[in-house]
């Protein structure tokens, strides 16, 4: 089997941490979303992924190479926007087998055992949720797909795919993609995999479907916040020295953080290099070597290398930045 993992998009939801870093590096619970993700993948032995990359790919590209050497992976750049049936085109002379298609900016849990029973074309991965307006959505019968719509207005069911793809049948789901894009059947101006998977169903092919208990978007500061939330309450760690503080778990603190007079917690991910000092931070995310001294943070994103000092509110900071309420 191979994977294509589609990591091209601009973050723009994610400013300001995206101005500097692609959003499937940002981090959460005490990793790149892209790491979670690598991670969840690890019981299936693939031949070869392949990572479809844009927006300041070379940083994917680095964190991949050095972080998990073992992978077979190929790089592939998208550089026009055009949607995700055609980032997965671009990789049409590399997909020769079975394959797995994810998309890069939500975590999921799954029993990838259910691959092994796929009988039919493939399988989609599906979640109920309260407003489907934000995502594609699919009507099944009998377990199986008859119909995707891309971000309906008008809701035809609250089922949504969660970015998780399998296809046995490889090249239907190819043959689907070339010909939305030879037909230019476009949603909102961009070719969309859901476009391609409702001509594969016009065609006959069977796609089947299944629920998931577990899946946590990683597109927002809110959500990616949740998802933090999330992952603490299962795989929350402790590892640095703290002088004179209070840790109310669930945490994630990196080891040779700094911790000085300060309350950690709960739902806080401090990351490598850190220094927090005479601080309250509740449901934050501090990334590697930012320095936060005498202040009151809760639901904040704080950036590589950032600076904030004295201040009591909810922060979106990005890398490098500085802000200084003390005064």
């Amino acid at each position: 089997m191979k994977a294509v993992i589609l990591l091209a998009g601009l973050g723009t939801r994610l400013r300001p941490h995206t101005y500097s870093r692609p959003k499937p590096l940002v981090n959460v619970a005490g990793k790149p979303v892209l790491g979670h993700i690598l991670d969840g993948m690890a019981e299936i032995q693939f031949d070869e992924i392949i990572f479809i990359v844009g927006y300041l790919g070379d940083q994917i590209e680095k964190y991949v190479t050095t972080q998990y050497p073992h992978i077979h992976a190929r790089f592939v750049v998208q550089e026009e926007m055009r949607g995700q049936a055609h980032a997965i085109h671009l990789a049409k002379d590399f997909i020769d087998q079975e394959v797995l298609i994810i998309f890069g900016d939500t975590i999921w849990e799954t029993d990838w055992t259910r691959l092994q029973r796929v009988e039919s074309d493939g399988l989609i991965y599906c979640h109920e949720v309260p407003d489907p307006r934000r995502f594609g959505v699919v009507t099944l019968d009998n377990g199986f797909v008859t119909r995707f719509v891309e971000k309906p207005q008008t809701p035809i069911s609250n089922l949504a795919v969660v970015g998780v793809y399998y296809f046995k049948a490889w090249q239907k789901i190819m043959q689907a993609i070339d010909d939305i894009i030879t037909l230019n059947i476009q949603t909102k101006g961009e070719y969309y995999l859901a476009d391609a998977m409702q001509r594969m169903i016009e065609q006959g092919a069977k796609l089947e479907a299944e629920r998931i208990s577990v899946w946590e978007d990683c597109g927002t500061r809110e959500a990616i916040l949740q998802t933090n939330r999330y992952l603490l309450g299962k795989n929350g760690k402790f590892t640095a020295q703290a002088e004179d503080s209070h840790i109310i778990p669930p945490v994630y603190i990196a080891e040779g953080v700094q911790v000085r007079r300060a309350i950690i917690g709960p739902n806080v991910s401090i990351s490598e290099g850190a220094i927090i000092e005479d601080t309250i931070l509740r449901d934050c995310i501090i990334s590697e070597n930012a320095e936060v001294r005498n202040a009151m943070l809760e639901w904040s994103l704080i950036g590589s290398n950032a600076r904030v000092r004295g201040t009591f509110d909810k922060l979106n900071v990005g890398d490098s930045s500085e802000l200084d309420f003390s005064e």
